[in-house]
């Protein structure tokens, strides 16, 4: 009696056979029998549910095949044994394997990741600062001295971590199908024109949500950080390690595990959304270049798509063309005649000659068709025929010396830095004011002034009195209430009187504010 060890599973070996797509048929077949709670197949339950395009003899012999390779399991199948003769023929019922189980759900895996087209989550963004509202709360609670409630604290964090993984999963799926869709306009134009337009506006909504909502995450993040988000971090890391750790001991490995772990997860997050020095930037902020880039390339494959349908040709269609036009060339003089008008290689004429050589040329031209040997002789330049140039050779002309420009233009953008900056300190209100209070304005303070006057009256509709919106970069959020029945406003700067309207104008610096580590 052999006492041999069984050959070892090899669930995936079926995707490199021969007959892949009947083996993948069988085991789909086997999948949904189990989500109806069916365990057990027959070769011809497999036949049915697999439908026409098989034989029975077909799905027996893929059967035992997968059994072999540890996909399925083979069980005798006793129950309709009526005869000598059934009982001597082999009869099996089939069911998915541990081995099958497992192999199913990596290839379920796969096909969905692979096939994953994301989103952009702007929904994910209001759920994320609500939850770190929420979060600094709790921390403002510590820092009065309070204890964090631990099943609070750990599910608030838990919560946010989800909805952040979510909404960075998603985002970069999205743009790699948005490369690829791009990449392949040319595989079906018509449904690409068609949802072109669908889809620059929803990138265009997305990148509007996260200007806004990133900067309003990036400052709840400092805040927490600048209120104390340590003590959370460990509440949720000691009752995260409960049940593994013995005891509240601190030191316990398990807990250092977790809290550092849950570091990871909040340093990721505030990276996510708040830029480092010049460097680094943050991931939201390449987020939304990558975006705008995916509207250009959009366009650019939209007006490809336009010239190619008006029948304009690049250079290298032209070169096709032409050598179409000389394989079709009857005989030689033909194609000479082809190369001839194509590229205008005509007799040369055109080197320079001393001065009587062209006087006497002009006086008597030369016909372009007269042969070398019976024209005149040309008498060309002499530098050209000592050294074969028509430049006078010396030593190179000298490199300029620019750091003096370099030195005016760095203090130039540190004097412009340091204006803007004044200029935001003074506009920034603490509170609702009327226009007809800010007083008097400077140059770099009425140019900012009117750029955040003209971003928050663009996006006011008619229809409503105040509005809110915050600048490109997300560094300030403006509030703007019309008053009504109110005189206008005359605002003194130095460029002149600005007259308008009255209204109500909030103006808050959203900038994140350096915390001593």
């Amino acid at each position: 009696m052999s006492t041999g060890t069984a050959p070892a599973a090899q669930p995936f070996a079926h995707l490199q056979a021969q007959n892949v797509r009947l083996y993948r048929d069988v085991l789909n077949a086997f999948v949904r029998a189990k989500r109806r709670f069916t365990v057990h197949l027959r070769p011809e339950d497999v036949l049915a549910e697999i439908g026409t395009g098989a034989s029975l003899e077909s799905v027996s012999a893929a059967l035992a095949q997968l059994a072999e390779w540890g996909n399925l399991r083979a069980d005798p199948d006793t129950g309709r044994v009526t005869t000598v003769e059934d009982f001597h023929r082999a009869r099996y019922l089939y069911q998915l394997s541990a081995h099958g189980h497992a192999a199913e759900q990596a290839i379920a895996t796969y096909e969905e990741a692979i096939g994953r087209r994301g989103a952009l989550q702007s929904v994910a963004l209001s759920d994320i600062a609500d939850q770190l509202r929420a979060l600094l709360g709790i921390a403002a609670e510590a820092a009065a001295g309070s204890s964090p409630d631990p099943a609070k604290t750990h599910l608030l964090m838990m919560s946010l971590v989800d909805r952040f993984t979510g909404l960075a999963d998603n985002a970069q799926a999205f743009m790699a199908s948005l490369r690829r869709a791009v990449d392949f306009a040319d595989a079906d134009v018509a449904a690409f024109l068609a949802y072109k337009e669908q889809l620059i506006a929803y990138i265009e909504r997305f990148i509007a949500d996260l200007a806004n909502r990133g900067a309003e995450i990036a400052n709840l993040a400092h805040k927490i950080e600048a209120t104390g988000v340590h003590p959370l971090l460990d509440t949720v890391a000691r009752r995260e390690a409960a049940d593994a750790a013995p005891g509240d001991d601190a030191d316990d490995q398990v807990v250092r595990q977790a809290r550092v772990a849950w570091q990871q997860r909040w340093n990721g997050l505030r990276d996510w959304f708040v830029s480092g020095d010049s460097s680094r930037q943050s991931q939201a902020r390449l987020l939304r270049t990558a975006a705008i880039n995916a509207i250009r390339q959009l366009l650019g494959a939209v007006a490809a798509i336009n010239e190619r349908r008006a029948g304009r040709s690049d250079r290298s269609a032209d070169f096709r063309c032409l050598a179409l036009w000389f394989a079709q060339a009857p005989d030689d003089e033909s194609a000479h005649r082809l190369w001839h008008t194509a590229f205008g290689l005509s007799p040369v004429r055109h080197l320079t000659v001393t001065a009587e050589t062209l006087a006497a040329v002009e006086q008597r031209p030369v016909p372009a068709a007269t042969p070398w040997a019976q024209a005149p002789r040309l008498e060309i330049s002499p530098r050209l025929r000592k050294t074969g140039s028509y430049e006078r050779r010396g030593s190179p002309a000298r490199v300029l010396d620019r750091s003096e420009q370099r030195r005016l233009l760095a203090e130039r953008a540190e004097r412009e830095t340091a204006q803007t900056a004044r200029a935001r300190s003074s506009l920034v209100t603490s509170g609702p004011v009327m226009l007809s209070r800010l007083g008097e304005l400077d140059t770099a303070e009425f140019r900012l002034f009117l750029q955040l006057l003209g971003d928050a009256l663009a996006a006011r509709r008619p229809d409503v009195s105040e509005v809110t919106t915050t600048t490109s970069d997300g560094t300030l959020w403006i509030r703007l209430v019309r008053v009504d029945g109110a005189p206008p406003v005359r605002i003194v700067t130095a460029d002149g009187v600005l007259t308008g309207p009255e209204h109500l104008v909030e103006i808050i610096d959203l900038a994140p504010v350096e915390v001593a580590g």
